[in-house]
């Protein structure tokens, strides 16, 4: 771990806190993956309207983003960290609450400022404190909180739905098991708060803004939109998105359609083991050979694992999807961000983080009622079918699109080049 030797004795501590924030942050999120879906569809939802619940989750994302994106520039990271686990913690509650479809939307929607918050404080924060040079390889790093949670998370969210009616926790469960899950992932958003409070980042991150290059920038929205630099990771991630937001919204459904002996929360888990692996070189390895050769795979793993899913019969397939899907995420996403990074200076990264993570808001904001609609159509094969072309779509767009000409971006695309649009800083 050569990234984490260099670093200073504080800098370490700050580190630390922030991965265990981060663990517990997404054991919150993950514990409710493979039970909601099923839970909207309990209290009377539609498929279609299960879509649109679990895709509500990315309104709350996009709405937030931008504004966040300023306040972790102008003021703090670890302001918009706090901000998100507040929402980790209250939302999960207002689940047992409200069990009308708009109602759950509604909340769905709010919970979704958890990750447009946490995740853009703790990209930043994560940035501003890594050597240029060891740049992927401590985001990797850092991003191990992602798959160790989503490892963790749904496998107890199944554990405490199919136990809590034989420990008979009336009180808490009726009989059903969400009541204990919707509990647990609000006490590990307050527990993450209480750990993040200690986070002490004010004088690390002036110390960074201090080092800026004078030939910085303070570009607005409208011009970092506009940027052909952050335009096209922001398309490949709404591209992403939409697969991803495909998976989450229908697999359990599709899982309870096959009517094998098959736990979704394992194919989560594995999602989540195959994601942790990946990520132990990925990041070290682009720090040397560059981001566009890892990029690529990782769409390529994408189009695996969804053309997996459109085939599957049995659980093996199922787990060999899942596989494909956790390497693709696991590169994919701590790469775009370290990608993003090279591209942008530190006194904007929060708007570019928000900008180009918007991208894959969206993408998780239109799979649900959009590809739900598509459902009874096509059938939950003919939509992971659909997912894999998507997936398709983003690779032909980066290996032709990502850098300042068809060739550049084909030789970036399969690591022959260094990224034209890096900045030293």
């Amino acid at each position: 771990m050569r990234a984490w030797n260099v670093l200073e004795a504080n800098t370490k501590r700050n580190l630390a806190i922030l991965f265990f924030t981060g663990l517990l942050f997404w054991i919150s999120i993950t514990l409710l993956l493979p039970t909601l879906p099923a839970y909207v569809q309990d209290v009377g939802g539609t498929t279609q309207q299960v879509g649109l619940v679990m895709g509500s989750f990315a309104i709350g994302l996009l709405c937030s983003r931008t504004w966040l994106g300023r306040v972790a520039d102008r003021r703090s990271r670890k302001i918009v960290i706090l901000i998100g686990l507040t929402v980790a913690a209250i939302a999960p509650i207002c689940y047992s609450i409200v069990q009308s479809i708009g109602g759950l939307a509604a909340i769905r929607a709010f919970h979704g400022i958890s990750i447009a918050s946490f995740t853009i404080g703790y990209s930043a924060l994560v940035v501003d404190f890594a050597p240029r040079q060891q740049r992927g390889e401590l985001i990797g790093y850092m991003n191990l909180a992602v798959p160790t949670g989503m490892s963790i998370g749904p496998a107890l969210g199944g554990f405490l739905q199919a136990y809590s009616a034989r420990w008979q926790w009336d009180f808490l469960a009726e009989g059903t098991g969400y009541e204990v899950i919707f509990w647990t992932s609000s006490l590990c958003g307050i527990t993450g708060f209480v750990l993040a409070s200690r986070l002490q980042e004010a004088a690390g991150n002036k110390e960074i803004l201090e080092k800026e290059p004078i030939n910085s920038s303070d570009r607005n929205f409208w011009e970092l939109s506009q940027n052909p630099a952050l335009v096209i990771p922001a398309t490949i991630l709404l591209l992403v998105g939409l697969v991803f937001g495909t998976m989450v919204a229908f697999l359990p459904l599709f899982v309870r359609e096959l009517d094998i002996a098959f736990n979704v929360g394992l194919f989560y888990t594995t999602v989540a083991i195959a994601s942790f692996s990946v990520r132990l070189f990925a990041g070290k390895a682009s720090d040397r050979y560059g981001r566009g050769l890892f990029i690529s795979g990782s769409l390529i793993c994408y189009i695996i694992s969804m053309t997996l899913l459109a085939n599957a019969e049995t659980a093996p397939t199922l787990l060999l999807a899942a596989l494909a899907e956790g390497a693709g995420a696991g590169i994919l996403i701590p790469l775009t961000l370290a990608l993003i990074s090279d591209r942008s200076y530190a006194n904007e990264r929060g708007k570019v983080f928000a900008l180009c993570m918007s991208g894959f808001d969206l993408g998780i904001a239109l799979a649900g009622p959009v590809l739900g609609a598509l459902a009874f159509s096509l059938g939950y094969r003919g939509l992971f079918s659909l997912a894999a072309c998507l997936a398709l779509t983003a690779l032909v767009i980066f290996v032709t699109q990502s850098s300042k000409n068809i060739r550049q971006s084909f030789n970036f695309a399969l690591g022959k080049v260094r990224d034209a649009y890096a900045i030293d800083c």
